[in-house]
């Protein structure tokens, strides 16, 4: 279970793709676990653990209400069910930016939220 792992907003996706893949195999042992130099979106594993993805900046803000603002990267957490964690997080002093939505695009039962916390990091919760 990917339970917290950073991804990176790339403007140029393919430097950002070949030099991760260059790199993370040796530095920490991380394999390839999806997507590919064309992207729009790559990730790599350790064992079952995600550990670093990237996505071309244009894709995230397509798909969270256009808000990548605020800096490069953001937090992701795969989590039980993503309408609960959305609801909680916006209990507890989160800024919406995309409520629960289904994205079939990334797997068939990809379920995706975007909040901000308190301090303005772009975080992204999702189940499959």
């Amino acid at each position: 279970m990917d339970a917290l792992h950073p991804r990176l907003m790339v403007t140029d996706y393919g430097a950002a793709f070949r030099f991760y893949d260059a790199v993370l195999p040796a530095l920490i042992g991380a394999r390839l676990a999806r997507g590919s130099a064309d992207g729009p979106y790559a990730s790599w594993d350790v064992g079952t653990e995600g550990v670093l993805a990237l996505i071309e900046r244009g894709e995230l803000g397509a798909l969270s209400g256009g808000d990548t603002a605020g800096g490069a990267s953001m937090l992701v957490s795969r989590v039980a069910d993503v309408t609960t964690g959305y609801e909680l997080c916006l209990r507890h002093g989160a800024a919406a930016v995309a409520g629960p939505a289904a994205r079939p695009e990334w797997g068939p039962t990809m379920r995706t939220a975007h909040v901000r916390d308190p301090a303005g990091n772009l975080w992204e919760l999702q189940s499959y």
